[in-house]
């Protein structure tokens, strides 16, 4: 094991004028720990990682999603630096730099691993379109925004078929973004599952799925709407024509965190979602 301090590179979205000012500030006090081999401002491909061992994102969780999209196969564990709002991804705030940096650059970290997800959009038996996803699938049933009709199968098996707004498949990591919104549960990040989770269903007998992520995931829409869409982590992939049918699986490549000491999944539901808090402690 190698006694240096691992090598970075940074990322955030120079396209944003405070973000930009805020990470250049922080650019100095991280290279007085750390060797900075490369910076990645705009957060479109191609990357290159330049022998970097870890990348260091400085953002909200939107620009740590947008790092995971550009490495794509060739993942690096992940620092977030939080300059955002929420920062449930980005998990060290600047403050916390002076304490967290000595510990990375001392290799006093561990690496935590987290699935993502392959999302296929077949039509007609071809694939003709595909994304690497770490939060989510989402079909949502877009304008005229009337309720849409899915099929759900689960390694080639009919599970069930939803009247909804939409439908969710996310990773442990997504499992707190729009999945927790629809009432679905959180999951640790370092699980093996997936929650399948419909948007607004038409009936109460319709609860959440947690299934493990080795298997493969269709959804059907026979009749989608004229604006109904396929996106992934938010991102819209294209719009669904009936009978298309959205593939969801493991993918190969891994996204890694590195957490220092302190870091916890749980003290992060706590702090950033107020998880188990009582109201008068939120005073």
């Amino acid at each position: 094991m190698s006694h240096e301090p691992p090598a970075a590179i940074l990322m955030y979205d120079g396209d944003r004028p405070a973000l930009r000012e805020r990470a250049e500030r922080l650019r100095p006090i991280i290279e007085a720990a750390l060797p900075v081999v490369g910076v990645e401002n705009d957060l479109d491909p191609p990357f290159e990682p330049n022998g970097a061992e870890i990348a260091i994102a400085m953002g909200g969780d939107g620009t740590v999603l947008r790092s995971a999209r550009l490495m794509a196969h060739a993942q690096l564990p992940l620092v977030g630096v939080n300059l955002g709002k929420l920062g449930f991804l980005a998990g060290i705030n600047p403050e916390e730099l002076d304490v967290a940096l000595p510990e990375i650059a001392a290799r006093r970290y561990r690496l935590v691993d987290h699935l993502m997800i392959e999302c296929e959009l077949v039509r007609d038996g071809s694939v003709v379109a595909g994304r690497l996803g770490l939060n989510e699938a989402a079909i949502l049933a877009g304008e005229p925004f009337a309720m849409i009709e899915v099929n759900l199968r689960i390694d080639g098996d009919l599970a069930a078929t939803y009247s909804s707004d939409g439908m969710l498949i996310s990773t442990p990591v997504g499992s707190t973004a729009h999945n927790l919104a629809t009432g679905g549960p959180s999951l640790r990040k370092d699980l093996h599952a997936l929650v399948v989770s419909a948007i607004n269903p038409h009936t109460l007998t319709v609860r959440p799925v947690v299934d493990s992520a080795d298997r493969v995931y269709e959804l059907t829409v026979p009749t989608p709407n004229p604006g109904t869409t396929l996106n992934v982590d938010g991102q819209t992939v294209d719009r669904l024509l009936p009978g298309d049918t959205v593939r969801v699986r493991r993918s190969d490549a891994d996204f890694q965190t590195v957490e220092v000491a302190g870091q916890t999944y749980y003290k992060t539901l706590r702090e950033k979602l107020g998880w188990g808090r009582r109201p008068r402690d939120r005073a």
